[in-house]
């Protein structure tokens, strides 16, 4: 890496680097080894580490497909030294273009330093997460909707889902608010944030908002749930109820064919001519008397 001037700083962008490639630039830029093993691995919670001159910031980029009512999410590592950047993306999901392209277009930014790539690569994660929350929120409405209609259909399933797919989510940006407070706050970054501290709080009150909302989406789910599970049960005690009535409608009929079908020879009525039509009709109106009953009580 050639020399730099004032003002300038040089970044480094790596999509899922090969090891001996990741070693030999760790080494060029002076990176701490655990922090090379953390970049190596991925599958980092979010966190700001603080290596010498070398600020390490591990996120976890996401997107919402609404079609598969999935988050996928990806993960890098941003290593801010004085005078360059390297970044390590695991994953298909890397905020790092679209924070270029920003950068690009805001020279003034470009000034601050290598905290404008930190800067720039966080608020595009963040409006991902900002994006994401809102078309979540939105599927949840249409399943809401779908639980509180006329329909017998049980959502328990898609509920599940979208559930551990909001837990997922949470994973990726709750523990991102204590990492961007640390930067406000961290003793070690006093000397820039006079420059950057407006825009890095501008991306810790967006994640505020988004954390605050995923956890309001959590707690929607829970209610949804809780709501099927009371419809579910509502419909099995429907269906209890209509076939115990039917079977108590066609008990009276099975209980009387029962006991003329015993063929005793001593029975009354028998011999009458009118025993059989009296029979049916007995039957016929203790079963419709039974059905107007189960109607009334709404159980039919």
């Amino acid at each position: 890496m050639r020399d730099l001037g004032d003002g300038e700083f040089a970044w480094v962008r790596l999509t899922d680097p090969a090891e001996d490639e990741l070693v030999q630039l760790a080494a060029e830029l002076s990176l701490h080894p655990l922090a090379v093993e953390d970049a190596l691995h991925g599958r980092q919670r979010p966190k700001r580490e603080r290596f010498g001159d070398v600020v390490a910031v591990a996120l976890k980029p996401l997107l919402y497909v609404e079609e598969d009512t999935a988050v996928e999410t990806g993960d890098i590592m941003i290593f801010m030294g004085p005078h360059s950047v390297l970044t390590v993306s695991h994953g298909t999901i890397d905020p790092c273009a679209e924070a270029a392209r920003r950068l690009e277009a805001d020279p003034q930014m470009l000034r601050v330093g290598t905290w404008a790539v930190l800067h720039a690569v966080l608020d595009v994660a963040v409006d991902a997460y900002s994006d994401a929350a809102r078309r979540v929120r939105a599927t949840l409405d249409r399943l809401e909707d779908e639980v509180f209609s006329t329909s017998r259909v049980d959502h328990t399933p898609a509920i599940y889902s979208l559930k551990r797919e909001v837990r997922e989510f949470r994973d990726a940006v709750q523990p991102l608010v204590p990492v961007l407070q640390g930067l406000l706050d961290g003793p070690g970054e006093a000397a820039v944030q006079s420059k950057i501290a407006p825009y890095i709080r501008d991306v810790a009150d967006h994640v505020h908002r988004t954390n605050s909302e995923v956890r309001t989406l959590d707690e929607l789910l829970d209610s949804v749930l809780g709501a099927q599970q009371a419809r579910v049960g509502t419909w099995q005690n429907d269906d209890m109820r209509r076939i115990s009535a039917w079977a108590a409608i066609f008990a009276i009929p099975t209980m009387v064919a029962g006991v003329y079908g015993m063929n005793f020879e001593h029975m009354p009525e028998l011999g009458w001519t009118y025993g059989y039509p009296l029979a049916v009709a007995l039957m016929a109106l203790a079963s419709f008397a039974l059905y107007r009953a189960f109607r009334h009580n709404g159980w039919l």
